[in-house]
């Protein structure tokens, strides 16, 4: 759709992908609900997120046009030798996966995947709260810190009045790599609309 070009964004995400059936479950036991872990490019339409978030009723309508997964599926046991510690106070596995997003061959984002504030265990457990989560299930992680324009031209306009903001543009090629989930490239192409009618 037009709109979907105008402030056209990326997001630098981890996603997980669910291996069974559960409701209620607690984050103590959610970690063994995961089959893997992926890369997310949580692709955003901000100038039709801004006039949905303007209504004020929690999640609006979502921006149903491209979400990008990939390359491939990683087990968790293949993420062992990165475990870490959950920060304190939070239940789960935690791991430190370097991430980042060039566009255009600039790196823009970099970030950790132990910098998340609420485990993937945590995650599951709201999300399966009086709800199922069924096998095939994507779950995001949320955006990491500097993971996208919108953050990225938020500080830019604080420190600089001058600065001027970025959104992806057709033909932009955006990168993203995630220490033991791979590298995830994709190149940014604004399809034109030919309606035919009958008569």
């Amino acid at each position: 759709m037009p709109d979907h070009f105008e402030k056209l964004d990326f997001e630098l995400e981890v996603a997980i992908v669910i291996g069974k059936k559960g409701r209620n479950i607690t984050a103590a036991e959610a970690d063994n609900y995961i089959a893997g872990f992926t890369i997310m490019n949580d692709m955003s339409a901000r100038t039709l997120q801004m006039e949905e978030m303007l209504l004020n009723l929690g999640p609006a309508k979502g921006k149903d046009f491209s979400t990008v997964i990939g390359p491939w599926l990683v087990t968790p046991d293949e993420l062992i030798a990165y475990k870490t510690s959950a920060k304190p106070g939070h239940t789960g596995n935690a791991y430190n996966l370097q991430m980042t997003c060039t566009v255009n061959g600039k790196q823009v984002s970099a970030g950790n995947m132990a910098d998340m504030d609420w485990t993937f265990a945590e995650i599951i457990e709201r999300c399966a709260y009086g709800a199922d989560i069924l096998p095939g299930d994507v779950i995001g992680s949320g955006t990491v810190g500097t993971g996208c324009f919108l953050e990225l031209n938020g500080t830019g306009l604080l420190n600089d009045a001058n600065f001027k903001p970025q959104w992806l543009q057709d033909g932009d090629v955006v990168e993203m790599e995630i220490t033991g989930l791979g590298h995830l490239s994709n190149t940014i192409k604004k399809l034109i609309q030919i309606f035919l009618f009958w008569l």
